[in-house]
């Protein structure tokens, strides 16, 4: 897998699609990339801008915390499962006669 392109790469590539002066395809083939990884970049900008409105793609921002949100809960549904077999473990423990 090729190594990301740095952000200020993207930025001026999108800032290039804007201005209309070349189609995406030529303008994706000067920048050595794909037609369709500079479209990504474009929309991927335009919902970060809040330029396309309701268009169902999150913003890099929601991105993130939904990424982070999703850590979280993995987290807590793991304590969670340990709590369960502590609780059930020490249970077992108090009804069996010793």
């Amino acid at each position: 897998m090729p190594s990301p392109h740095p952000p200020e790469f993207r930025r001026r590539a999108v800032e290039l699609a804007r201005q209309g002066d070349k189609s995406l395809v030529q303008l994706a083939k000067d920048l050595g990339i794909s037609r369709s990884c500079l479209q990504n970049w474009v929309n991927q900008a335009d919902a970060d801008d809040g330029e396309k409105g309701e268009s169902g793609r999150l913003t890099s921002a929601e991105k993130k915390e939904l990424a982070e949100l999703r850590r979280r809960n993995r987290q807590l549904e793991t304590e969670n499962e340990i709590l369960k077999r502590a609780a059930a473990y020490f249970a077992r423990e108090n009804v069996l006669p010793k």
